[in-house]
Formats: C-alpha cells, sequence, structure tokens
C-alpha cells in the first residue's frame, strides 16, 4: 500500500475541482483540513484554518480550490490520517459536506544539506580550533620571553670617577687646572728615586 508522503515543516498546497453536474446554483462555503489519528478518523489530533470561498458555481461549470497547511515538525516520523472537507449549499439552502481526501499520509522529515544543529556544531568547532591557536601561541611567547630573561646582562661600567661627580659642566680650563692639582697630589708624584736622594743629601752636607 502506497502512503502518501507529506513534508515536515514546509506548505503542503491541495488543489481541488468542484464541477456542477446538476441544474441549480451550489455555493462552494468553506475548504478545511484536519489531522485524524490513523486508527479512527473520528478522533481529531490537529484542525487547521478553515478558508471561506462563498463562491457561487452555475450548472455544467467548474472551480478549482487552493488550500495550503502547513504540518508540524513535531510530527515527522509519524503517520495520520488527512481528513479534506468541503462544505457547499445550493439554491434552496440545503448544506452538503463532502471529504475530498481522507487518506493516511506520512508525514517525512526532509534531509537539508546544512541543518541549524550542524551548522552550529561546525562554529563551535572552528572556535575551538582558534582557541588551541591562540593557547599555544601564548605558551610559545611565554616560554621564549623566559629564556631570554635567563641570558646574562651586560653591566655597565662608568669611568673612573670614584666620588661620582660630573665635571662635564665645568671649563676645559679648570677640569685641566684640576688634574694637575690630583696629579701633584697623587702619591706618585710624591715618591722620589734612590738617585735624587742621594743628590739632595750631598746639596745639604754642602
Amino acid at each position: 500500500m502506497n502512503i502518501t508522503k507529506i513534508p515536515a515543516g514546509l506548505p503542503v498546497e491541495f488543489l481541488v475541482g468542484f464541477r456542477n453536474k446538476g441544474d441549480q446554483d451550489f455555493v462552494i462555503e468553506t475548504l478545511e483540513a484536519s489531522f485524524r489519528y490513523p486508527m479512527d478518523f473520528n478522533f481529531f489530533i490537529q484542525n487547521f484554518s478553515a478558508i471561506i470561498y462563498n463562491k457561487v458555481i452555475a450548472p455544467e461549470q467548474e472551480a478549482t480550490l487552493h488550500y495550503t497547511f502547513i504540518p508540524s515538525e513535531a510530527f515527522a516520523g509519524r503517520p495520520f490520517g488527512l481528513n479534506i472537507n468541503l462544505a457547499y449549499h445550493d439554491a434552496a439552502g440545503n448544506p452538503f459536506q463532502e471529504a475530498v481526501f481522507n487518506e493516511t499520509v506520512q508525514i517525512v522529515e526532509l534531509e537539508e544539506g546544512l541543518d541549524g544543529e550542524t551548522f552550529f556544531l561546525y562554529v563551535f568547532l572552528a572556535a575551538g580550533v582558534v582557541l588551541l591557536l591562540v593557547i599555544g601561541q601564548q605558551t610559545l611567547l611565554s616560554v621564549g620571553k623566559k629564556r631570554t630573561s635567563r641570558k646574562a646582562v651586560p653591566v655597565e661600567t662608568g669611568t673612573n670617577n670614584p666620588n661620582n661627580v660630573d665635571y662635564d659642566w665645568l671649563p676645559k680650563q679648570t677640569l685641566a687646572s684640576l688634574n694637575k692639582e690630583k696629579q701633584q697630589k697623587s702619591p706618585k708624584s710624591t715618591k722620589q728615586s734612590p738617585r735624587q736622594r742621594k743628590v739632595k743629601r750631598n746639596t745639604g752636607s754642602e
């Protein structure tokens, strides 16, 4: 038995043809659809909106009615009884109702190329990869900084200035005179050779 398949979450369109074979006018009132329990069509599961036409069909004339409804995605994978009812009356006002479709249908879920869950999964994986790359880069930079900090830092030695006095602001003549005084006061200048000492003693005895 072939069961009609209907996609879940997408518009389903039906075209209903009506032909007046009588000798008086008929007035099409409404067209509505509903899901029924497949084992008992008297048990309603979901009612869809009814479309009001109020269209007059003269004898030997035809009309095509258009009806659209959207099955819920929660019904995917389950069979339901689909009932489409057409309500109309004649010129005398006598009401009629006819089930133009009354069969069991299967609600199916269409497999799309990329659904919402798959898209968010890919986004999550891409964010994880980027996070790992950032962590790896930060780790490499921290290791490199530690290695450079362990290297010996050269110590700068200044000029031979025990008092740490800045003489750059003094004129050159003043600096030259200060250097002479330092040389005269230095111990090296006061030391004399043995020959000089001997000459001084001889001159003193004379």
